[in-house]
């Protein structure tokens, strides 16, 4: 339901109409492919799963190690999954761009240490006599803690040679002059495992420098015919935000880069703020090529199974319990403002399909096209007491519960909005269409802090973006209990 951009003529590299017959950009030829046109297959990635495999089997043969140190051959088995589970929460089964043993030595000594202390406790609590001594427990962590530190060291040393010796061709996102700025210092490091081969920019440069791409023909032309891996986002994507996600979903892993910015001010505020970045502590960055990059993970949907399974649990035991609520509140409205009494209303859901949202009726549109454009109604002075009270109490939502339950929209997540107003904020906001890429929700981050009816449409979409990259069901849990909180104290929207 977004607004699309129509591509227009590309031309050639710098910015003349291309010949009839020729290709409209030179690009650099894929070391080692033969016959030069590959789309981006699954090699690298599964180059990344094998090297995953590989650290697992790692720490499995590591916990073997230590298994002359246990009482029993059997408790070598609780030891392994300890360990293993530890590891695959802390994300040390997803191999960094530039791996070092040595920068995650500290935590995989940590998992192993705590393991032994679980393990070390469930024998003292099911079978006092067979208790761990201290020297026991230091002997074990030792042995174990340097076999995973020479597995994983192999690993690693593997992996940096592979990757030396075939980098993966990659695409620089981003204003023409700073991305190429950032392809340059790739191209000088070599070991960091990323060569770029041209420049994805909505405007031309002339000069030295890698080819600059403006349209998406000779994006995808580029991407098949140098065998890209990679996307290295070192600014705004301008209108190639669509494009960037359709070759993330092709295999193309992309990097955020932090150009431009320095170290000491990233957390400093104003400089941080006036680069167009928005901090995210939580996530991982990583240091390639002396910049610090952080791993996209866009197709990444925060739709898990647990997810819509609280999904279905709330709402199903909600919709049960406001049963007579919903129906005192239908009467009360037939009574009071006549017939149809549920609203109906096209909202625009994930991946912007649309969906039909169901409230109770508390004000009538003179026509259709009022109620598609018409931003609020808060202030409307025809609408009844009960109508207002229903409004101010949020109770005029709970029909939403269904459309919960049936899966068209979630608990907590971005609000929907109607097609017209999603494509007017699409062009003028940055950012808000990417709301659209999980369930609309009955409640969200941006709620929780007082961003309803007619308030900044901005902040809603950073907060809505960083309540998506930041997901968890805990965090889902907190808002829902935020919001209950806030229902004592309404303030209607």
């Amino acid at each position: 339901m977004t607004a699309e951009r129509t591509v227009p003529p590309f031309g050639g590299p710098g910015g003349r109409p291309a010949e009839r017959g020729s290709l409209p950009v030179s690009v650099i030829h894929p070391r080692g492919v033969a016959d030069g046109l590959r789309p981006p297959a699954g090699r690298r990635a599964a180059r990344r799963r094998a090297t995953g495999l590989s650290l697992l089997a790692a720490d499995a043969a590591a916990a073997l190690t230590a298994a002359p140190a246990l009482p029993h051959p059997l408790l070598t088995a609780p030891l392994l999954l300890a360990v293993l589970c530890l590891n695959a929460r802390a994300g040390l089964y997803r191999p960094a761009a530039a791996p070092a043993v040595l920068d995650e030595l500290p935590a995989v000594c940590a998992r192993i240490a705590v393991s032994w202390c679980v393990l070390a406790s469930l024998i003292s609590a099911l079978s006092p006599a067979h208790v761990l001594s201290a020297r026991t427990l230091l002997t074990g962590c030792a042995l174990q803690s340097a076999a995973s530190w020479a597995g994983r060291g192999a690993v690693h040393w593997h992996r940096r040679r592979t990757l030396a010796r075939h980098p993966a061709a990659a695409l620089v996102v981003g204003p023409a002059a700073t991305a190429q700025q950032v392809a340059a210092a790739f191209l000088r490091h070599p070991g960091c495992g990323l060569r770029p081969v041209g420049v994805l920019s909505d405007g031309r440069a002339g000069g030295e420098g890698l080819p600059v791409l403006s349209t998406e023909e000779e994006a995808q032309r580029a991407v098949i015919q140098n065998n890209v891996r990679a996307l290295l986002i070192a600014g705004p994507a301008g209108e190639h935000d669509r494009l960037l996600r359709k070759l993330a979903e092709t295999g193309c892993v992309l990097w955020e880069v932090d150009a431009g910015v320095p170290t000491h001010d990233r957390y400093a505020g104003t400089a941080y703020g006036e680069a167009g970045h928005t901090p995210r502590g939580r996530l991982p960055r990583e240091r390639i090529a002396g910049f610090c990059c952080r791993r996209l993970e866009v197709g990444r949907r925060p739709d898990s199974p647990a997810k819509r399974a609280l999904d279905v649990l709330v709402a199903g035991i909600l919709l049960l319990l406001a049963g007579p609520v919903l129906l005192v509140c239908a009467i009360v409205l037939r009574v009071s403002d006549g017939p149809e009494v549920v609203f109906r209303q096209e909202r625009v859901g994930r991946d912007g399909r649309p969906f039909t949202l169901l409230k109770f009726r508390t004000h009538r549109p003179a026509d259709p096209h009022e109620a598609a454009t018409r931003w609020s109604v808060a202030g409307e002075r025809n609408m009844s007491r009960f109508c207002r009270f229903l409004r101010r109490t949020s109770l005029d939502e709970l029909p939403q519960l269904w459309n919960v339950f049936r899966g068209d929209m979630t608990l907590v997540g971005p609000r929907p909005e109607r097609p017209y107003f999603v494509a007017v904020f699409s062009r003028t906001y940055p950012g808000y269409a990417a709301r659209h890429r999980m369930r609309t929700g009955l409640t969200g981050l941006a709620q929780i802090h007082g961003l309803r009816g007619d308030t900044s449409i901005e902040d809603r979409a950073r907060f809505d973006n960083a309540y998506i990259d930041d997901w968890s069901l805990w965090q889902d849990v907190c808002i829902l209990l935020r919001t209950a909180a806030a229902l004592v104290r309404p303030t209607g929207s």
